[in-house]
């Protein structure tokens, strides 16, 4: 699929076709904060993998002032027009890993083989939390807005994506997962 500016005239920049509000992005922006906020994890870096036309950005950045904020992009478009960084998630390498990595919305773009990948590359890349959501086959059975949800992308169940999460992090709930080993108490009843 081309990633180019009529995907994102059509998904992001129309406010009738629109997939997401700019009020819902920096609520879920506020969600992240305060969960890592709540764990008492120092955010010092923060990834964004699929960041799109950057959203979570200015709230995340405004919450969590004191982390530097890298914005991983594939669309060669949006790279060229906001100045992120180009590259895949499943291919990303760094020498230090990132406090947070947010990943919103972006694997279900994948096939099964980059898709897995890019979950075994987020425990490289992560030293305390991940933020992940993707599209599942029961979200886009009984949730998404299929007029505003792209429907041409590789629908999975939440268990597939559970299933390779988990062997690497715990799961906080809302999105959240918690690197495994990382010095983060989750209490019982706070935890899945």
């Amino acid at each position: 699929m081309p990633f180019d500016r009529e995907y994102y005239r059509r998904y992001y920049y129309d406010p009738r076709t629109a997939v997401a509000t700019r009020a819902e992005m920096r609520a879920r922006a506020r969600l992240i904060a305060a969960c890592v906020q709540h764990l008492g994890l120092p955010v010092r870096r923060i990834l964004e993998a699929g960041c799109g036309t950057g959203l979570l950005r200015a709230e995340l950045r405004r919450l969590l002032p004191r982390a530097d904020y890298t914005a991983l992009e594939a669309s060669e478009y949006l790279c060229r027009r906001y100045g992120w960084r180009h590259g895949h998630i499943e291919e990303l390498r760094t020498r230090t890993p990132f406090d947070l990595v947010v990943c919103y919305d972006v694997l279900q773009y994948l096939d099964g083989v980059r898709a897995a990948r890019a979950l075994r590359n987020f425990a490289r890349l992560t030293r305390g939390a991940l933020y992940f959501s993707a599209l599942t086959r029961g979200d886009f059975a009984r949730n998404c807005d299929r007029e505003r949800t792209d429907a041409g992308v590789h629908l999975r169940s939440a268990r597939w994506y559970r299933t390779r999460l988990a062997r690497h992090f715990r799961e906080a709930g809302l999105g959240l997962w918690l690197r495994r080993g990382a010095p983060l108490t989750l209490w019982e009843l706070e935890s899945q």
